[in-house]
């Protein structure tokens, strides 16, 4: 081989630059492979792969779509936040820690939660039945609405609304509409069905205006009327829906009927005669009122049993708790509910206080204002849950009581439902027992084993809620709080919520039973606890004693409000 000489280069020369050449060459062709190949490896290298990949292979690269790329990534992140949510929702409803803001903020938070925890569970596991349990996770039917079904749904009709929990509440009156079958036999408790099944079909009419409730509500309002086809018009208790026959309870002295079952009627009745037009239930109700009126009373007391054939008291038990409570609670209600037009309403609501004032309100060694029970002239100084409505009763009462007795009523109310408060602080759950004693020693507890259970029960939170309305002091927010906690701490399990069976013990042992009343009553008069005053006021609205809003009859603007309202209105309208 023959090389070119170059004008002042040797041979060996030129060989020696060449293989260096080469060399500096290959170094940096390896040197350029290395760092290209490393681009494709680091954690965000898509648009440095774009940038070397050729033109096929390559994504356009625009404005859009880097937005649509940030949008998928946030929405991914949101998805994860929301899997990383129901998952802490499943252990707890309320994290309190974590939630940021005033009390009433928090609450309502919650409570939204606790409903929707609530009657998810139901729907889950009980569907058309009348309540869960949630321990088992199946549903219960029990004995109280005869061949009735969902009773959880009926309700909770107006709470899932009120709470804007719309979806749900489409899904319940979707079974109304399909389901709720009337044509029922069984045993039926006349109360029950009343306070339940018509004030919550009546509610959910009034806050929706569809036709399908205002139907249904009135059907059952007819099946009722043969309770009252007794010698005096007092109704039986108990009532089949199919046959119409009625009888007494059997555990009732002598065939007696209920003070607080056959007192508890007006309200609904009122409006049921106000949508048909038909004056009859009306008419029943007053009924009532007039033997109520004209038989003689024990120191001004209403015994808690009469007979429906004779018209006299069976026996002088006298109770603001059970089987007497709600009696009185009516009385005030239709005064108000009457747009304060129902004179004999308040006559007899008043004349009533009175007496309870004069032989049942007592005040124990530690100062604390309780009603004790009245039986024959000696008294019981025992309060049941049940009675711890009478705060809330009380409060809304005193402004159209006797001027120099308004303030007293309302001291009274504070009283008594400071009272029912303590009742909660002195158990372990800081949730009250069924009844609660002020005798030998003891001061608002439970002292015996039959009365140590709570089953989500809500007029102590009722009252908290109607104090809070007419007083706007923050302690009662405060109790309404401790209570969501004890509720969340002790009585929440894997399917839904469930009472108690000893207050007092650290190791709470479940009952197995999710009250319909729970997401009626409890729920609500916690969620308008902390609300403002101007959701359902007080004004425009009473509540029957299941917690179903009804309104306030004033003349000529019911049947205008009637005539405007379209059947075919949805929850947005």
């Amino acid at each position: 081989m023959v090389f070119r000489k170059f004008p002042g280069v040797s041979a060996s020369g030129m060989g020696l630059r060449l293989s260096q050449k080469f060399v500096f060459l290959l170094f940096l062709s390896g040197l350029v492979t290395l760092c290209l190949g490393a681009l494709f490896f680091l954690p965000d290298s898509a648009r440095l792969k774009r940038i070397f990949l050729s033109k096929t292979e390559a994504q356009p690269v625009t404005v859009g779509s880097e937005n649509d790329a940030r949008e998928q990534a946030r929405k991914a992140d949101a998805a994860k936040y929301k899997r990383r949510e129901r998952e802490r929702m499943k252990e707890r409803v309320c994290d309190y820690n974590k939630i940021i803001g005033e009390l009433n903020l928090k609450a309502h938070f919650c409570l939204l939660q606790m409903m929707k925890f609530a009657w998810d569970n139901y729907k889950h596991y009980a569907w058309g039945k009348n309540e869960l349990r949630p321990l088992t996770r199946n549903g219960h039917i029990g004995t109280m609405f005869g061949g009735l079904r969902g009773a959880s749904i009926i309700d909770s009709l107006d709470t899932l609304y009120i709470m804007d929990l719309l979806e749900e509440y489409e899904e319940a009156k979707d079974w109304v509409e399909n389901n709720l079958d009337l044509n029922s036999n069984g045993e039926s408790s006349l109360f029950e069905v009343n306070i339940r099944y018509v004030g919550g079909l009546l509610s959910a009419y009034y806050l929706t205006g569809n036709e399908v409730f205002k139907k249904k509500v009135l059907e059952l309002g007819e099946k009722l009327l043969p309770a009252f086809n007794t010698p005096t018009g007092i109704p039986r208790g108990v009532i089949n829906l199919g046959s119409g026959t009625s009888w007494s309870w059997g555990w009732a002295s002598a065939g007696s009927s209920i003070l607080a079952e056959f007192g508890t009627l007006h309200l609904e009745f009122v409006h049921l005669s106000e949508l048909s037009n038909n004056p009859v239930f009306r008419e029943k109700v007053m009924n009532i009122r007039k033997l109520l009126n004209k038989i003689e009373k024990p120191h001004g007391l209403y015994p808690n049993f009469l007979s429906p054939v004779t018209g006299n008291w069976v026996q002088h038990h006298v109770s603001l708790g059970g089987l007497g409570d709600s009696f009185y609670e009516y009385l005030i209600k239709s005064y108000l509910m009457s747009d304060k037009t129902d004179e004999e309403a308040k006559k007899m609501y008043y004349s009533a206080l009175e007496a309870i004032e004069a032989n049942l309100v007592q005040q124990s060694p530690g100062g604390l204002t309780y009603l004790a029970e009245w039986r024959g002239g000696i008294l019981d100084h025992k309060m049941g849950h049940l009675a711890c409505f009478a705060g809330g009763m009380l409060g809304i009462g005193a402004e159209d009581g006797a001027p120099e007795k308004k303030q007293r009523y309302l001291d009274l109310a504070g009283e008594i439902t400071h009272t029912c408060h303590e009742s909660y602080t002195r158990s372990a759950t800081k949730l009250g027992p069924e009844a609660f004693r002020f005798d030998a020693g003891a001061e608002a507890t439970a002292t015996r084993l039959s009365e140590r259970y709570y089953i989500l029960r809500p007029e102590v939170i009722e009252s908290y809620m109607y104090m809070w309305r007419l007083t706007h002091d923050p302690k009662y927010r405060e109790w309404g709080w401790e209570a969501v906690e004890a509720l969340e701490k002790h009585c929440r399990v894997e399917g839904g919520y469930s009472g108690i069976r000893d207050v007092y013990a650290s190791a709470v042992s479940h009952d197995n039973m999710q009250q319909s009343f729970f997401l009626s009553e409890t729920l609500k008069y916690l969620y308008l606890l902390f609300s403002d005053d101007d959701l359902l006021p007080l004004q425009d609205w009473v509540f029957n004693t299941e917690a179903h809003p009804l309104p306030i009859i004033h003349r000529n603007c019911l049947q205008r409000q009637n005539s405007l309202q379209k059947p075919d209105k949805t929850p947005a309208d």
